[in-house]
């Protein structure tokens, strides 16, 4: 299990290298994501707080990324934080998601 020491270690000296990486050009992003997938995944947005399908659906199952199909989360670690936006304790494999430090 990562602990916040290692999330900010990951945001100060580099992310963990992904097990795959998609490289796709703009238009090529364009034409595979919606609108708004492609604000939120590739431009860095994000979604209204409390306007997402997932935010209080509890099934079981797995969280994957639009993108590339990479599993990101369980549905067993998935908790409501209050915040808007599905929260979870951990990703499926520390490689799963990139870590940035809010400033």
């Amino acid at each position: 299990m990562l602990t916040w020491k290692e999330v900010i270690n990951f945001t100060t000296k580099g992310n963990p290298t992904p097990n795959k990486r998609v490289e796709k050009s703009e238009k090529e992003w364009k034409a595979q994501l919606t609108s708004e997938q492609f604000r939120i995944t590739r431009q860095k947005g994000t979604e209204r707080p409390h306007s997402g399908a997932l935010c209080s659906i509890y099934d079981e199952g797995q969280y994957n990324c639009i993108c590339c199909n990479t599993p990101l989360f369980d549905s067993t670690i998935k908790f409501s934080s209050g915040s808007g936006w599905p929260s979870f304790t951990q990703p499926i494999q520390e490689n799963a998601i990139k870590y940035h430090k809010d400033i």
